[in-house]
């Protein structure tokens, strides 16, 4: 009798459970067409996602790779399964359905383990594993001064009116805002000159799955305004001249795992057209469903999937800035996700005397590392709201402020990467000596950025272009005649001799090479 009636509890279990729809992702095992996709790197990947980066000397590799057609299309027709999102970083697939249907998944050969949102059901597998630096150098001599209107002391607070002084306003570096939604941006009188200059570059509404992002909430709008507005004597944002990729991952129907599915297919879409620094001032922590709640023990920047997928953004060559949150004073008073991501730019807020915002969300990470790592005003901030501005609150605006000055920064020194950038911003902090969990660094002064220096910019300049090349490359410094040797990436010596300043590579097949000349060596792609 006792066997039955376990039998039965047991069955009535299995039964109510499999009758829930759960959020998972799938992981895959490889990527089989990656060699026909690293020898024509066009078909992942722009030209100017090429070119950025060749500055930084990272090398392309397998998270290029789109996910498999094939894997996805098994996947899709699966019993039961709905594929909601994809992330060709983390090779994985978010689908949804009932348990015993994503459990099935694992029979697939391809499939490495499945990791459910359900945290009482956890991950299931068989047994998974995780580069970066080069050059360029733009010649600013221009002087720009503005009327910064209502944003003057946010912009003032960490010094950028120095930084546009001297011409660093963002001009040609892109920004990707991820966000809820961009009311009135395509309307607005206070965004015609990102309309009329055509500065507005690519949009993506990955909820909707199409390319209406000037509804849903105003939030994006008051974010971007911090960066990219420009009218003097109104608002001017820490990066007038930059341009914008604007991108809605957020649902605001809802709070659930599968945006942040939508959070690593927006910022894949980044990488792929060449963003240069991504804003995101959203956070997860809790869900409608509590058994996909996080908890603060999982802040280690290695557990969500939306805090893997932002480091991996950094490893490409984004710098990333996030948001701390705005819970310093409720009952999870620490930051959210993905600002526990190593690599990151977290932001926390202050008000306009410099004095830390009661909600702005601590430190530290759960293994102990610093966050925020900086701050910046985020209390009575000035933000365009639904046709005016305002003082507004919330970290969701110190991390676009911040995000501006850091695009000014990548004006100045667009060779130097995300991870040597972050220590410059870090460096120029006010409390960079003696940072805590509530103020990270502090407040940078980022006229001192030590990549605002000319004469540092003008060392050691080198630059191989085009990169990838179909026939030859050149290098742009080389005033005399100069040894070389390319090396396959077995170290094998292909081709050796000397240049005043170009190479054919015709004679090459497709593939990845190693150029040494004098004491520095460069990646380079040759393709067909």
């Amino acid at each position: 009798m006792k066997k039955i009636l376990l039998l039965i509890i047991f069955l009535f279990n299995f039964s109510s459970y499999s009758q829930t729809i759960e959020d998972a992702w799938i992981y895959l095992n490889d990527k089989p067409q990656q060699t026909d996709y690293m020898s024509h790197p066009l078909r992942m990947l722009s030209q100017r996602a090429l070119d950025r980066r060749a500055r930084y000397n990272i090398a392309l590799d397998e998270k290029d790779v789109p996910i498999d057609d094939n894997y996805f299309l098994q996947i899709n027709l699966a019993t039961g399964i709905t594929v909601k999102a994809k992330s060709k970083w983390l090779n994985a697939i978010h689908v949804q359905g009932y348990e015993t249907n994503i459990r099935n998944l694992l029979n697939l050969s391809f499939v490495k383990k499945i990791e459910f949102a359900n945290k009482s059901i956890g991950i299931i597998s068989r047994p998974a594993t995780e580069n970066i630096e080069n050059d360029l150098f733009r010649n600013i001599n221009s002087t720009i001064t503005y009327n910064y209107g209502e944003g003057n002391n946010q912009i003032n607070m960490l010094h950028g009116e120095e930084v546009h002084l001297r011409g660093f306003t963002g001009n040609n570096v892109l920004i990707a805002i991820i966000d809820a939604g961009f009311q009135q941006v395509d309307t607005d009188p206070l965004f015609e000159h990102l309309r009329v200059n055509h500065k507005i570059v690519d949009v993506y509404n990955f909820v909707g799955n199409d390319s209406n992002v000037y509804q849903y909430h105003m939030h994006g709008s008051g974010v971007l305004s911090t960066i990219g507005a420009k009218t003097d004597g109104v608002l001017v944002g820490t990066a007038p001249d930059a341009l914008f990729a604007l991108y809605v991952s957020e649902d605001v129907s809802q709070e659930m795992p599968i945006e942040e599915s939508f959070w690593a297919q927006a910022a894949e879409r980044a990488d792929s057209i060449g963003v240069d620094v991504i804003n995101t001032s959203l956070g997860y922590m809790t869900f409608d469903r509590a058994d996909y709640n996080y908890t603060m023990d999982n802040l280690d920047g290695k557990t969500a999937f939306i805090s893997r997928a932002a480091e991996i953004a950094v490893s490409r060559g984004m710098n990333v800035v996030v948001s701390a949150g705005n819970s310093g004073a409720t009952s999870w008073p620490k930051i959210g996700f993905p600002a526990d991501a190593k690599s990151v730019i977290t932001v926390g807020a202050v008000d306009e005397n410099k004095l830390i915002a009661y909600f702005s969300s601590r430190g530290n990470t759960v293994d102990g590392r610093i966050k925020p790592d900086v701050m910046a005003q985020g209390k009575n901030s000035a933000v365009f709201w639904n046709g005016s501005i305002r003082n507004l609150n919330g970290t969701s605006f110190s991390s676009p402020i911040t995000a501006g000055m850091v695009a000014c920064l990548v004006q100045a020194a667009p060779y130097v990467d995300p991870y040597q950038l972050k220590q410059s911003i870090l460096e120029t902090a006010d409390n960079y000596i003696n940072p805590n969990p509530d103020y990270g660094y502090g407040i940078p002064d980022y006229s001192k950025n030590k990549y605002l220096n000319i004469n540092n910019l003008k060392q050691n300049i080198r630059l191989i272009f085009p990169n990838p090349t179909t026939d030859f490359i050149s290098i742009n410094d080389l005033i005399r005649l100069t040894d070389y040797k390319l090396f396959d990436l077995s170290g094998k010596l292909i081709l050796t001799g000397n240049t005043a300043g170009k190479i054919s590579l015709k004679q090459l097949h497709s593939g990845m090479y190693l150029l040494q000349i004098e004491d520095k060596l460069f990646k380079i792609i040759k393709y067909e």
